[in-house]
């Protein structure tokens, strides 16, 4: 069982203050999951892959291509700008 003044130290660190009835509480739970990786450590895990997550992702994304429509969208809407340079909208310098 982790000692008390084990949890006084992680609390002191954690900048928590704890009440005697907390502290015996967290003693507890501290214990019950130190054992419970000891219990893990014992599992035959040497023909086990590794995996960077927990579910199979696959990149979901589309490639960035502008389609057709939104290429006549762009025409139209270059085509109501007062004054345009090499496809693009161009205003007054700001600076």
């Amino acid at each position: 069982m982790i000692q008390r003044s084990d949890v006084e130290h992680i609390a002191k660190l954690a900048r928590l203050e704890l009440t005697p009835q907390e502290i015996e509480q967290y003693q507890n739970d501290l214990s019950f999951v130190l054992e419970y990786f000891e219990i893990l450590g014992e599992l035959d895990v040497s023909n086990v892959q590794p995996m960077t997550h927990s579910v199979a992702h696959q990149n979901v994304k589309r490639k960035d291509e502008a389609g057709t429509k939104i290429r006549a969208r762009a025409a139209q809407l270059l085509e109501m700008a007062p004054e345009t340079k090499d496809g693009f909208v161009k205003v007054k310098s700001i600076l």
